[in-house]
Parts: structure tokens; sequence; C-alpha cells
């Protein structure tokens, strides 16, 4: 089988309250002459829009796709994942024959796959989707920032940091929050509560 079959699949934004769960899958074929490629979390910003950009150029396919907060609250956000990692995987221009998917769990596909934990560290073509769901998410964020400034998504990128709970608390929960997720139910709770005083 040629490595140009070969497709990597990995996710950004599992843990954040807000907004949603990205993935991406990406063929970047034998010669993509992608140096650098890393797990998207060991690079810098300005490093990852950088390889993003050289990725989407050079490979020989790849799809970003994802996965509302109403689905993650709908179907949890494990199985909003691998929705999200099956419509990248779909939305490719060319069907691989193996897909290698970051982690130890696959989804549902019409093509082999199998789940190699750590790959985003180990595989090129993983890593590669890690830096464009990442760059994905990280944009949605800023686009999110622009709506509403006061709670910071910019910075925090909608992570449960100790900014985004006061935001949380002080100017209540977003359509755009996770609604499932413990943080946000606890401030929808105390929302009602204020409510009824």
């Amino acid at each position: 089988m040629s490595s140009a079959s070969l497709c990597g699949v990995d996710e950004a934004g599992r843990g954040p309250l807000v907004g949603a769960v990205y993935a991406a899958a990406v063929v970047l074929g034998p010669d993509h002459g992608i140096v650098g490629l890393a797990d998207s979390k060991k690079l810098s910003e300005a490093r990852r829009e950088q390889l993003a950009a050289l990725i989407r150029k050079q490979a020989l396919a790849w799809s970003i796709a994802s996965a509302s907060a109403a689905e993650i609250d709908q179907l949890n956000i494990l199985n909003a994942t691998m929705l999200a990692m099956r419509r990248a995987v779909e939305g490719l221009a060319i069907l691989p024959d193996e897909v290698l998917v970051d982690g130890n769990r696959v989804p549902a596909l019409n093509v082999p796959a199998r789940a190699i934990v750590k790959g985003d560290a180990t595989v090129a073509e993983i890593s590669a989707a890690s830096i464009l769901a990442k760059t994905a998410r990280d944009e949605s964020m800023r686009q999110l920032h622009q709506l509403h400034p006061r709670y910071g998504f910019d910075r925090h990128k909608g992570y449960p940091t100790e900014a985004h709970l006061q935001a949380l608390e002080q100017w209540g929960v977003l359509s755009e929050h996770r609604r499932s997720f413990g943080p946000v139910k606890q401030a929808l709770q105390l929302g009602q509560r204020s409510l009824f005083q």
C-alpha cells in the first residue's frame, strides 16, 4: 500500500466549555515536503498557522468538520467527536485506503481504520490533522470573541480557566456554551436561582 493512501485524523476542542468540537482528516502523500509537523499542542500559535497554510496547499486532500455544542449536549462529547471525525473523512476529495486516528477509538467509517495512541506525535498525517483541527477551532473562538468580547475567548479558547468561569458567573451562559458540561450546568442553575430570588 502506498503512503499516498494513508489518511490521518485528529480532533481539537474536547475539553472546552463552549463551541463545537473540530476534527480534520489529511492525506499528505509521499512527496508533501512539509517539514516540522508535530502534535499541534507542542507548537506555538504562529508556527501552527504557518504549517496549516502549508498543509492546505500541499496535501493531496484535507477536510475539516465539526459537531456543534448542541450535538455535543445531545450525543455526549465522545460520540460528538466521533461524528466530527466521520464528517471530516467523508469530506475528503479522495477515498483513502486506510485511516489512522489519534487516540484509542475510531469512528464508524466505510474504510479500514485504526487508532494510534499519541499518533499526533508519531504519524505525520495525524500531526497534520491535529494542526488543521486546532487552527480551525482557534479561529472559531476568535470569531466568538468578536461577538462576546467580555468572555475572553481569544485568550482561553473556551477552556475552563478561572477567567472563563468568572465570566460565566458574571455574564451567564451563551447559546454556544455546552450545557451538559459541569461548570455550565452550575452557572445555569445559579442563573435560574437568581431569577427566583
